[in-house]
């Protein structure tokens, strides 16, 4: 996973009822958590920016994976569009610029 750079555009992971994909995306993270190696960053976009709010379950596991010292970077642009500035509790802001420089140095697995 090292390698790797995880792109959430999604608040859940897989179509369907909303409950199950944010639990299967709780779930993701958690056995991520358990990983000897860890990913160089989680970029959240779209939707995924709502992972890192305090209304998101899945803000729990990404701030314990944030202080093993992953990477957890939200888009400014997607964040402002969603107006989560004061809302996120997990996660720096960044821009497109930073994941395209991430992009082209790592493998991007994308959850949707």
């Amino acid at each position: 996973m090292k390698n790797k750079v995880i792109l959430l555009s999604s608040d859940q992971l897989g179509t369907g009822e909303p409950g199950l994909g944010e639990g299967l995306l709780e779930t993701f993270f958690t056995l991520l958590k358990q990983q000897e190696e860890l990913p160089a960053a989680v970029f959240c976009m779209n939707r995924g920016v709502f992972t890192l709010t305090e209304s998101s379950f899945v803000s729990l596991q990404l701030k314990e994976l944030e202080e093993k010292g992953l990477e957890v970077l939200a888009c400014k642009t997607c964040v402002d569009y969603y107006e989560l500035n004061d809302k996120l509790a997990v996660g720096k802001i960044s821009g497109m610029a930073d994941f395209i420089k991430l992009a082209a140095q790592y493998e991007v697995l994308t959850l949707s």
